[in-house]
């Protein structure tokens, strides 16, 4: 067995909890989480055939394999897409703060041509431009695809 924390090839390992994720781990990573397995003392019954005759005492039983059903993690994730305005919304957000649109770049850190193109909806912005732009200007772009199917 590998430990999880260190990568050394150790004969057993231990299941610790570190930060909120749990791990296996050698006897001298142990003193960095907190132990969740309790040490298992060999006792005469338990010291039968119960045990496989190449497992070390002490040993953690091996956990059974997960399914490999792949997860998707977008089905997760509520679907959220940029409103159908919202070119006409940073205009009108920036027009408000009577900003140019150039001020609006320089405080994005992006290029007047970048706001130029974001009014216009010529271009769609990543992500982290568009949480920018939120953010700075307090309004939302984005909106739940549900909301979009059932306003139409």
């Amino acid at each position: 067995m590998i430990c999880e924390m260190c990568g050394k090839e150790v004969p057993s390992t231990l299941r610790i909890e570190v930060e909120g994720s749990i791990l296996r781990v050698c006897e001298s990573c142990r003193r960095f989480g907190k132990l969740l397995d309790p040490l298992i003392s060999p006792t005469p019954a338990a010291s039968g055939s119960a045990r496989p005759w190449n497992a070390p005492v002490g040993a953690i039983p091996p956990r059974p394999r997960r399914s490999s059903e792949e997860r998707d993690l977008f089905s997760e994730v509520p679907d959220m897409d940029l409103a159908p305005d919202w070119g006409r919304r940073i205009r009108v957000a920036r027009e408000a703060r009577n900003w140019t649109q150039e001020e609006l770049g320089k405080r994005l850190n992006e290029k007047k041509s970048l706001v130029l193109k974001l009014e216009g909806g010529s271009f769609r912005p990543p992500d982290d431009t568009i949480r920018k732009v939120e953010t700075l200007l307090k309004i939302r772009l984005r909106s739940d695809a549900k909301d979009a199917l059932t306003s139409a």
